[in-house]
């Protein structure tokens, strides 16, 4: 039992980068209608870009810890410029020929093959880790709280307050829920969908990007880690109401709690299948989430 708060801190923490992702996931769909099976890959491809600008950063400016939030800015916009090109080549075509979920599904299969395959041409297959040093834990009350899980847990929680405001203050915001509830009403009333659609990519890919990089500050980086953070991903949306992005992030810590708590009863390697069990769960149990699935 002494180990449970321990395991809850850690849980709060991975809970906090399944839920910047998730928040995308549930975006896309709830807008898009689209399942992205390549939102796990986005993340790997922001952790892998933070990696590679945290290096170059040093090499020219010197080892400096202010270098990898520069290459976690510079990640994250250039994974937003992806995520919108993707849409013009992939999505945007699509839905223009009126393409099914199945293609779309599949058609993001591929293009998460594509991206994890590409990593490890210019990465390379092994783990890798930022050039970071490792800060003593802090110790509060004999939990062991390691400081780059705390910058993380502290860093989710500003992005999403700020998510919150432009999606209940702002006229984007308004026009992506009229979206989400009804894409034709919306048109007919005179909303910008293609405005909405890009601003959708934009936060989801921003949002993702993030929280790939952040995983990288507590986790080695490895290029089917997006493949293994998928399931999760799908359980937090599923588990929240798909399509509604505050059930998103409660679905997110639940699942975080849920995994590293449950390492107490199984093996660590399995702890992944919570998630699946959690989902599978829900689906039978309650289909449309916890929360209601929409904005």
């Amino acid at each position: 039992m002494d180990q449970i708060p321990q395991l809850l801190v850690n849980g709060i923490s991975l809970g906090s980068i399944i839920a910047l992702a998730a928040v995308g996931l549930t975006l896309t769909y709830g807008i898009l209608r689209l399942s992205n099976f390549a939102h796990g890959d986005y993340m790997t491809l922001g952790a892998y870009l933070t990696l590679m600008f945290d290096a170059l950063l040093n090499n020219f400016l010197g080892a400096n810890i202010f270098n990898v939030w520069l290459a976690i800015a510079i990640s994250t916009v250039l994974m937003i410029g992806y995520a919108l090109l993707c849409e013009k080549i992939l999505w945007k075509p699509m839905r223009a020929k009126r393409a099914s979920s199945t293609t779309l599904v599949i058609l993001s299969i591929g293009l998460a093959l594509f991206m994890r395959n590409a990593v490890i041409l210019f990465w390379g297959a092994g783990s890798q880790r930022y050039q970071l040093p490792v800060p003593e834990a802090l110790d509060v009350l004999g939990v062991k709280i390691r400081v780059f899980d705390l910058v993380v847990t502290v860093l989710a929680v500003v992005a999403i307050a700020g998510l919150h405001y432009l999606l209940q203050n702002t006229k984007i915001g308004k026009a992506m829920r009229a979206v989400a509830d009804d894409i034709d009403l919306a048109r007919v009333t005179g909303i910008n969908v293609d405005r909405v659609v890009m601003w959708t990519w934009i936060i989801a890919g921003g949002l993702t990007a993030l929280g790939g990089s952040m995983f990288g500050l507590i986790e080695a980086v490895r290029p089917n880690m997006g493949w293994f953070l998928i399931l999760p991903l799908f359980a937090s949306v599923i588990l929240g109401g798909i399509g509604n992005p505050y059930g998103a992030i409660a679905g997110a810590f639940i699942i975080g709690i849920a995994q590293e708590v449950c390492t107490l009863f199984i093996p660590v390697q399995y702890k992944t299948g919570i998630a699946l069990l959690i989902m599978m769960l829900v689906l039978i149990v309650r289909p449309q989430g916890l929360f209601r699935g929409t904005m």
